[in-house]
């Protein structure tokens, strides 16, 4: 009897579906966009950040709207952080899809932009996403299949000022897309990167730049439910027909 009751717990937990998002702020933000409407679809999703306060309000959102969530917080540069995470992961059950949305987003002139600032931009952002990739690929391979979905912006295709640093360290991350898209394409997991080009309507923009926020409008700026919309059907593409990129905009967003 305990050993039909241990099969089945063995049982439940490979059938627990799970998404992963590191890079998740506050509610307002892309990454809690992305975990809504993952947990909506049926997923347990585990959300990390840096901070615990946030992922613990973006769980509680889930979990009123009748999702599974857990907040687990991490820094994505540390490898030993993911690690550990990915294996509580293991415990709860099959991972299907891991998103990276962290980003360091330095802004500078490049006389004024320090060493540090230019490095740690580079951390967060293209190490950062090496070691999320690193963490979650075992259990993505395990399980035969997954998506493994990253976060890109305007600066991962064109460099302009003040964004040397965070246009050098996304497009960094573009590469390492590619790559991975290349080595563990054929090993049926889906690697794709999301170039958000504008900005996104948020509480980092608009707290950070209100005033560019209310010059563009609702119709100049990323909803980040619709984003995660497009997250959501790169996920579910076949794999006959799989996009290795895709780019979002608004409908007036110059290109």
């Amino acid at each position: 009897m305990a050993d039909a009751v241990q099969n089945d717990n063995a049982t439940n937990t490979r059938n627990t579906r799970l998404a992963w998002i590191a890079g998740v702020g506050a509610s307002a933000g892309l990454g809690a966009a992305l975990a809504r409407r993952f947990a909506r679809e049926g997923l347990n999703v585990t959300v990390t950040g840096r901070s615990r306060e946030r992922l613990d309000t973006v769980v509680a959102e889930i979990q009123h709207a009748g999702g599974q969530a857990l907040a687990l917080p991490g820094d994505v540069t540390s490898e030993s952080d993911l690690a550990a995470i990915a294996r509580q992961l293991a415990e709860r059950g099959t991972l299907e899809v891991a998103i990276f949305n962290a980003a360091g987003a330095t802004r500078a002139p490049t006389l004024d932009l320090s060493a540090e600032q230019f490095e740690a931009a580079w951390r967060v952002t293209t190490l950062g996403g090496f070691l999320f990739a690193r963490a979650a690929l075992p259990p993505l391979l395990a399980a035969g299949r997954g998506s493994l979905l990253f976060t890109g912006a305007t600066a991962s295709l064109r460099g302009r000022p003040p964004f040397a640093a965070f246009a050098s360290a996304k497009a960094g991350l573009r590469s390492l897309t590619q790559s991975l898209a290349r080595e563990f394409g054929p090993q049926n997991i889906h690697v794709a990167h999301v170039v958000v080009d504008g900005g996104i309507d948020g509480e980092r923009l608009r707290t950070s730049a209100p005033q560019r926020a209310a010059e563009r409008g609702p119709d100049g700026l990323l909803n980040p439910d619709e984003i995660a919309d497009s997250y959501w059907r790169l996920h579910q593409q076949g794999r006959s027909a799989w996009s290795q990129e895709i780019d979002l905009r608004p409908f007036n967003e110059s290109f």
